[in-house]
């Protein structure tokens, strides 16, 4: 059955048979059409249990290669003074990633093939390339990280790539939707090999909680490389590729609306554990370093491994290697299903972990291409691994505020959501979020194309940033009440059994000429920002600037 055969009816938008069923999830099953009231706490936890997985993963698969390096790197060079960012990055993970499963269990259809939907192929195809360019680069920075690992470990690298590109492309290749989750979530509990490293390493918890609550900037640090790691951590920590990877994620699991609150739940647990290994490794790796020569020195993981050998023990280095390796697995894994995902959703390829290989060849050409194609560069003499990892955290903060604004854009569009559209608050708290990330993106890239700017233009950039959402609001707010528009109540009723119709059935989106506009001045300075951050990059790779 073709996906446009599969379902004729103005419930449903699913676009790929597979994705219709029971939810079989690592630690239990889900009958389709299951509507019995979950009254005690027995059966609640046997829910949640079913329905655990893709928080989990997406929020652990983001503490990947690049966020070891970036978390340990803050602690290595600052102390615990940069810890009270994850606590600020806590609500704006809940906030951006429960829009993304609303859409995902309310439409039944992927963030791409969405956004094509809705706002057009030209915006469509702009967010399509962009998720596959960051996306295949971000996969080579995971198998960099396997390699640190296992230099590290003693491991002959050529082995360990080639068996962590089979086991990756394995684990997604059986046809067996429920064998890949169990997969995903024995290495998301992997990454809890972080807390035995944390213990050993004997932090100061004092000054941990003093600076987890307590936002300031390093004392003897330089402005210009403090405000470059800030932006790496956000960058590392809230990734495009989550998007696209929960949405389409939550669809193949089959998860609906009714249980959208177990969803949150499990989106939360994912938050603690991202939480807790951010944590320590910005706490060990202060407490290893803190007092030593390779202290304000960061070089990789593989050199923070080899720093906890030296002055903790071999068995905190030995189990960071391996959380190290555990952590870039379970992330190529991630991102490159979002990828296949969102291509899968845009060319009407069959796309679920449901399916064989055989039956979806498409998705998984794509899927195991990317790996592959990774696994090669990385054991290819030559390849410029730091020019790679540096576009990646680079590129990456540059694109983030494109794809909070399409997410937004959606989760306002009644079409879509209907009851389940965005409240006033998460959209005025989601805005907020994009006018930083806009100034960040934006200090980013000056400081990536003049690397001496001095702490005082970053300053005034960034009062110039929020002083300018501040009166973009105000502006919006104003003509707004001048036309005497008041706040519509949104009637939330038949929340739980709400879904969007066929996508051909729906009214055409329609965007704004005000969206129009700020969406193109965004689209044109990200293509700027982006061109000028890969060539200053290039530029000093090979000796061209200095």
């Amino acid at each position: 059955m073709s996906a446009i055969e599969i379902d004729t009816s103005p419930r449903s938008a699913v676009l790929d048979d597979a994705h219709i069923g029971d939810i079989k999830g690592a630690f239990g099953t889900i009958c389709q059409g299951d509507v019995a009231p979950r009254t005690g706490w027995g059966a609640r936890v046997k829910t949640l249990l079913a329905i655990l997985g893709p928080g989990l993963i997406v929020m652990v698969g983001d503490n990947d290669a690049g966020a070891f390096g970036t978390y340990t790197q803050a602690g290595q060079n600052y102390g615990t003074s940069l810890l009270w960012t994850l606590l600020l990055l806590v609500p704006v993970l809940y906030v951006n990633q429960e829009m993304v499963l609303r859409l995902g269990a309310v439409t039944g259809v992927g963030h791409a093939r969405l956004i094509f939907a809705r706002f057009g192929r030209f915006w469509g195809a702009f967010s399509v390339i962009d998720l596959f360019l960051l996306n295949a680069l971000t996969i080579v920075t995971e198998f960099i990280g396997i390699t640190l690992g296992l230099d590290y470990l003693g491991i002959s690298r050529e082995i360990g790539v080639v068996a962590a590109a089979v086991l990756v492309v394995l684990a997604a290749g059986t046809g067996d939707f429920r064998r890949f989750e169990r997969f995903a979530l024995f290495l998301c509990f992997g990454s809890l090999l972080l807390v035995p490293v944390f213990l050993v390493a004997h932090p100061p918890m004092g000054q941990l909680a003093a600076d987890f609550v307590t936002p300031q900037l390093p004392a003897d640090g330089k402005l210009a490389d403090v405000m470059l790691l800030i932006i790496g951590i956000v960058g590392t920590t809230i990734a495009p590729w989550q998007l696209f990877f929960q949405q389409s994620y939550v669809i193949d699991k089959r998860i609906t609306p009714r249980f959208m609150r177990y969803e949150r739940a499990d989106l939360w647990i994912g938050i603690l554990l991202v939480m807790v290994g951010g944590v320590a490794m910005m706490a060990f790796a202060a407490a290893t370093f803190g007092s030593q020569a390779e202290f304000g020195n960061f070089t990789d993981a593989g050199g923070v491994a080899a720093g906890l050998e030296k002055y903790v023990g071999k068995a905190p280095g030995v189990l960071f290697a391996i959380a190290l390796i555990d952590a870039s697995i379970i992330g190529a894994a991630a991102v490159s299903l979002s990828t296949a995902y969102a291509i899968g959703d845009v060319l009407s390829l069959k796309h679920s972990l449901h399916r064989k290989a055989t039956d979806a060849k498409g998705f998984y050409a794509i899927y195991a291409g990317l790996i592959v194609l990774a696994a090669a560069l990385v054991l290819t003499p030559g390849t410029p691994l730091g020019l790679l990892t540096n576009a990646v955290q680079s590129l990456a903060g540059v694109l983030l505020p494109s794809a909070t604004v399409f997410l937004l854009l959606l989760c306002n569009d009644k079409a879509v959501l209907g009851p389940w559209v965005n409240g006033r608050w998460v959209n005025l708290f989601t805005g907020a979020v994009i006018a930083v990330l806009v100034t960040l993106s934006i200090i980013l890239t000056a400081s990536v194309v003049f690397p001496d700017i001095a702490g005082e233009t970053i300053v005034t950039m960034l009062a110039a940033g929020i002083g300018l959402a501040l009166v973009v609001a105000l502006v919006g707010w104003a003509i707004r009440s001048s036309r005497g528009d008041a706040p519509v109540a949104i009637d939330r009723s038949g929340q739980a059994t709400w879904r969007m119709p066929a996508l051909d059935l729906l009214k055409p989106g329609r965007l704004t000429t005000q969206s129009k506009i700020w969406m193109s001045v965004l689209r044109f300075y990200l293509l700027g920002a982006g061109g000028l951050v890969l060539w200053r990059i290039v530029m000093l790779a090979v000796g061209g600037a200095g």
